[in-house]
């Protein structure tokens, strides 16, 4: 076993047992939070992979900006800080379902690659992911930007309760 293998073993181990303390906690916030040290330890896993762009890139969107919107939002909401009782169901279907659907997805891998070794193809520069991204993926890339940005412009319309409301109190 390699160093690489080992901590390829470590930090999927914090990532797992992470993500497991997200959906399990009561209190909110530290769910939160949680859930940065289990986005933290995907990309330093993807920095042991070799692919240091793809670990910036989840550092910078999903930690950096995913995380701290839900942060926001918990706090602009003003949801209970402390542990809610309405958090607290009953683990035992979600284990029986987690699980089935894990065991369920390592047999279905286990029998599609069967245990084939695969060789890595060439490593790509920036200038070719570039070509590709804005490239082929740019309409893709587009579609998905005005996509976002219809649902941003609905949920302020449907947060707002002074938007589309009849003048002079009229029902």
């Amino acid at each position: 076993m390699t160093v690489a293998d080992a901590l390829l073993l470590a930090l999927g181990a914090v990532a797992v047992g992470s993500g497991a303390l997200v959906v399990t906690t009561t209190h909110i916030v530290r769910a939160g939070l949680y859930l940065v040290v289990s986005l933290g330890a995907m990309a330093a896993l993807y920095l042991v992979l070799g692919a240091e762009l793809v670990a910036w890139v989840q550092v910078l969107v999903y930690v950096g900006a995913v995380v701290v919107l839900l942060l926001f939002a918990v706090m602009l909401t003003r949801a209970p800080i402390g542990p809610s009782t309405d958090l607290d169901r009953p683990a035992w279907p979600a284990l029986i379902v987690g699980g089935g659907v894990g065991l369920g997805l390592a047999a279905l891998l286990a029998d599609a690659f069967r245990w084939t070794l695969f060789e890595f193809p060439q490593p790509g520069t920036t200038e070719r992911m570039g070509g590709e991204i804005f490239g082929t993926w740019v309409l893709p890339f587009e579609v998905l930007s005005i996509l976002l940005l219809s649902a941003l412009v609905g949920a302020i319309v449907l947060s707002r309760p002074d938007i589309g409301a009849p003048k002079g109190g009229e029902a």
